[in-house]
């Protein structure tokens, strides 16, 4: 009976997962980029990626390395919420919007009256004001699709500190992407107040690795938002794995007894 009550409920699935299919084909869509918003997104990457330097905001950290000036070598912090940091010495110094190296210069041109020829450099230690943000198929949780993990889905996301230096591979790399994503189809969308200046792009990463081509490699900017999609099976099933929900402690009633008799049928086949 048990197993009979296992079938009917594996005939359900298999009924969902045909009507479901028929959906696909809506996954097939839209995955070329415009050639305007290509254009923007290359053009950004060639003006950004040799010269951007990351300018500091509240509440980035730094680091000071001086190390013939004890008084501050090795200080630094978090940017205060008025722009400065607190040096001994030299007492509040306003930093923010400035890079590592107009922050050091700063410096240096500060203990000119305390130090001959003083040589400061300074390194960012905390990329905490700007982020871009993950969503869709990563962090290795497929909420318990095939298997995986709990708890995610396929419109969970996270925020990442944003360095100056983050390309579409670093950011997939980092962030992991798990064997659901369909990395073919991965959107960046330069988010914007203006919505005529918001720009999507599709960009094919699978093929960007097999080739090794790094053109379509786009150096992300801040509140950039990169999306994993699903394949188009991982998309059927994870709108199963909703559709079910409600029912999964009545399927594993069902299933229980079942696979209890299975294994118990097995040791006796064992037996024999």
């Amino acid at each position: 009976m048990a197993i009979r009550k296992s079938e009917r409920m594996g005939d359900m699935v298999k009924v969902l997962t045909a009507s479901g299919v028929g959906l696909l084909i809506l996954l097939s869509g839209g995955c070329a980029a415009k050639n305007e918003d290509l254009r923007y997104f290359l053009d950004a990457n060639k003006v950004h990626v040799s010269a951007i330097e990351y300018r500091v905001d509240i509440p980035d950290g730094i680091r000071i390395i001086a190390p013939r000036i004890l008084e501050i070598d090795g200080h630094g912090g978090t940017i205060n919420p008025d722009g400065k940091i607190s040096l001994p010495l030299l007492g509040d110094v306003k930093i923010v919007g400035m890079t590592a190296k107009e922050i050091g210069l700063k410096l240096t041109e500060l203990l000119r009256p305390y130090y001959k020829d003083p040589k400061v450099q300074v390194a960012v230690a905390g990329y905490n004001s700007k982020k871009y943000y993950m969503f869709g198929m990563v962090g290795g949780d497929t909420g318990g699709v095939g298997g995986g993990g709990g708890g995610g889905t396929d419109r969970g996301g996270s925020a990442r500190p944003y360095t100056g230096r983050d390309t579409l591979l670093d950011a997939l790399a980092g962030a992991g992407v798990n064997f659901l994503a369909d990395r073919s189809r991965v959107k960046i969308i330069r988010a914007h107040p203006d919505k005529d200046q918001r720009k999507t792009i599709t960009v094919d990463v699978d093929k960007m690795i097999r080739e090794g081509d790094l053109t379509m490699n786009v150096l992300l900017e801040p509140n950039d938002i990169v999306f994993v999609p699903p394949t188009a099976i991982g998309w059927v099933g994870l709108r199963l794995q909703e559709m079910l929900f409600p029912f999964n402690p009545i399927i594993q009633s069902y299933l229980y007894p079942a696979s209890v008799i299975d294994a118990g049928d097995a040791y006796e086949d064992m037996g024999d």
